[in-house]
């Protein structure tokens, strides 16, 4: 993954969601607002991953998204 939290590809972030780490953020992304991850996931398979992205700012600016992002990272460099 590239050092900025949001310039990564769906096809990465597909991959990361079924880590356990991943699935621990998909919960806390559930929980924090769960009509804002199914719009980004919709519109992520409509092939709008720009959208997607955008729609999912918000959320991950969250301290605690951040650092689960953190984690993803140090678990995929080793």
């Amino acid at each position: 993954m590239q050092k900025n939290s949001s310039d990564f590809s769906m096809q990465e972030a597909l991959r990361l969601a079924k880590s356990p780490t991943g699935q621990r953020l998909l919960a806390m992304l559930q929980q924090y607002d769960p009509g804002t991850l199914e719009k980004a996931a919709a519109q992520a398979s409509q092939g709008n991953s720009g959208a997607a992205k955008e729609t999912l700012q918000s959320l991950l600016a969250s301290p605690q998204v951040q650092a689960m992002l953190q984690q993803l990272r140090r678990e995929q460099n080793g």
